[in-house]
């Protein structure tokens, strides 16, 4: 039976693209598509999915944390991540927010599908690189980096602070009080053991964890 697939990126050349490509296999049948967090669980609730492309960097709302609500409400979901940032950045953390693959975007169309259709049989899709990176991961468990013991909205604060963005900016973005975001901060100062924002930017550049 061919896949119903769903395409969640904030980019509309992005969704076209990939939905024109995705529709020349015969494997595929029916590709909707969705801009933002809202218009995608919304799909979600009114059509039967086998899989997603799920972007990592979406809007105001984080891949990742759209990937823990669709994981709660759609566990039978394929899931597969597409970002524009490298594999080491997010792949891990992707896969263990219970994604089944993370591809960059500069992926060839025939992986993309092959990930589309292990995902929706409920398997892992994991390349090279991946691999790699998560036989490091298992080496080094008992010395991981600070950072990778964050939570997904810790490390995406951290992420926006090493920006520039300030404690109320936010806030806004993210929708959620001052209050909170002052906790997440003091939360990531204690995991990452610096004490100012200069140090957590320092920390932030040292580890290649750009804002997204």
């Amino acid at each position: 039976m061919p896949l119903n697939l769903l395409i969640v990126d904030d980019h509309l050349i992005i969704r076209r693209g990939l939905a024109r490509i995705l529709q020349e296999d015969p494997r595929v049948g029916l590709v909707r598509e969705a801009a933002d967090a809202p218009a995608a669980l919304r799909a979600l609730r009114q059509e039967p999915f086998d899989a997603m492309v799920l972007d990592v960097a979406l809007g105001e709302r984080d891949g990742l944390d759209v990937l823990k609500t669709v994981r709660a409400d759609h566990p039978a979901l394929g899931v597969v991540m597409l970002s524009v940032y490298p594999e080491s950045q997010f792949a891990v953390r992707a896969l263990r927010a219970g994604a089944h693959a993370y591809l960059n975007k500069g992926c060839d169309p025939d992986e993309l599908l092959a990930a589309l259709v292990n995902a929706a049989a409920g398997r892992m899709y994991v390349t090279p690189t991946v691999a790699e990176l998560l036989a490091h991961t298992v080496r080094q468990d008992s010395t991981r980096p600070p950072h990778e013991l964050l939570s997904n909205r810790e490390f995406q604060v951290l992420q926006l602070l090493a920006a520039g963005k300030s404690v109320s900016a936010i806030g806004e973005q993210l929708a959620l009080s001052v209050n909170t975001i002052s906790t997440y901060r003091a939360r990531i100062f204690e995991k990452l053991g610096v004490r100012t924002l200069v140090e957590l930017v320092d920390y932030a550049r040292a580890h290649h964890l750009g804002a997204r």
